[in-house]
């Protein structure tokens, strides 16, 4: 009787998770019998993984808020550490999370096979860390055709597969269905807010994101408004920073997807989304706003031109970003309503998100992921 293959899975945020579910999914999909336990959250555990350290709560952005959650950072690699130690994986995949993850690898010290799934940006800043990957890391799976290049540059086993959002990027209803769900109306101009999923986030950028809706009806009259929801967020979260403005939101819970698909423009914080409003070509703006000691600490390590994805895989700025000090509500506003009627621009944006989704590879990378997985589990 062959021996039951046991992989341990580490990830800290919801994107994380979404990903490494998938990836789970298609690992049992081609092997059935393989262990997968993991720190993780609840897509991860319906995928099949033993959660044995549930993620909620792990994300945080910034140095400062890093320090507060230091404890649990702490206890967390103490317990994974103390895991490995007892059950004697045959292999660890770290998923994104790269702040924690890079340090576990190190701990681990080569005692068992990692593979790194979702690269972190070294390419965007701390370069250096590409030296503790090349001596930590047995395999680096990337979704990105730029990122194999940059790790081939560094000799280091890489594979590229595509990205995994090409799969899941799909509204769940036709768009008048879900217009008529929301009581909304197709004929107007609809603009979605995606503030993000994580509690600071929402709380430094949607009420820029407000203040510049409020300005964009003043002069589209008939602009409808609607907001992406995070499901791992209170409600009241949202609730307590519409209130203070002037304008009409529906907040959508859990319906991201079919939030951009009825949408004819989008307001976005960098992150996850921006790529996912790119392959549901959708025009946007991306706008991203941190504490200032955050922002001034993270600034001299960052080494690309842009910080949304999209443009780094474009290589230019195909979509206007508002970063930090430039993130005003009048600049925002004018920008979206210079491109909101002018149809030459709208188009031109259509086609540059176009080329950026084909560039994502093909479908089917989490099961491409999975193949590399089980063939390095063979042959180690």
């Amino acid at each position: 009787m062959a021996e039951i293959k046991h992989i341990v899975i580490i990830c800290g945020e919801a994107s994380g998770d979404l990903h490494a579910a998938n990836l789970a999914k298609a690992i049992l999909e081609i092997n059935p019998q393989i262990k997968i336990s993991a720190a993780g959250g609840p897509l991860l555990a319906q995928a099949g993984a033993q959660i044995f350290y549930d993620i909620k709560g792990l994300a945080v952005i910034g140095l400062f808020n890093v320090l507060l959650k230091l404890p649990i950072f702490f206890f967390l690699k103490k317990l994974i550490l103390e895991k490995i130690k007892e059950e004697k994986p045959d292999l660890i995949i770290l998923v994104d999370f790269s702040g924690f993850n890079l340090r576990l690898a190190k701990a681990i010290n080569k005692s068992i096979p990692v593979i790194y799934y979702i690269s972190p940006q070294v390419w965007a800043s701390r370069p250096g860390r590409v030296e503790t990957i090349k001596e930590y890391i047995s395999k680096m799976i990337v979704l990105f055709k730029f990122e194999q290049e940059f790790y081939n540059g560094y000799g280091i086993d890489v594979d590229f597969v595509g990205h995994p959002l090409l799969d899941i990027v799909k509204p769940t209803m036709e768009r008048q269905e879900f217009l008529n769900k929301l009581h909304l109306y197709g004929s107007k101009i609809t603009i979605a807010l995606l503030p993000g999923s994580r509690k600071a986030e929402i709380e430094k950028i949607l009420p820029l994101m407000l203040d510049s809706s409020v300005l964009i009806q003043q002069r589209i009259k008939e602009a409808q408004f609607v907001l992406a929801k995070s499901p791992q967020l209170d409600l009241d979260i949202y609730n307590s920073i519409i209130c203070g403005h002037k304008i009409e939101v529906k907040i959508i819970e859990d319906k991201t997807y079919d939030c951009m698909n009825i949408a004819d423009f989008c307001l976005v914080a960098s992150g996850t989304a921006t790529l996912e409003t790119a392959i549901m070509q959708k025009p946007f703006v991306l706008i991203y706003k941190m504490n200032l000691p955050n922002y001034l600490f993270y600034l001299p390590q960052v080494k690309v031109s842009f910080i949304g994805i999209v443009n780094i895989v474009a290589q230019r700025e195909i979509v206007p970003e508002f970063i930090q000090f430039r993130a005003r509500p009048e600049k925002i506003a004018n920008e979206v309503l210079r491109i909101l009627e002018n149809p030459s621009e709208l188009e031109r944006m259509k086609n540059n998100l176009a080329q950026v989704k084909s560039s994502l590879g093909k479908p089917g990378a989490s099961s491409r992921a999975a193949q590399i997985v089980v063939d390095f589990l063979k042959n180690n």
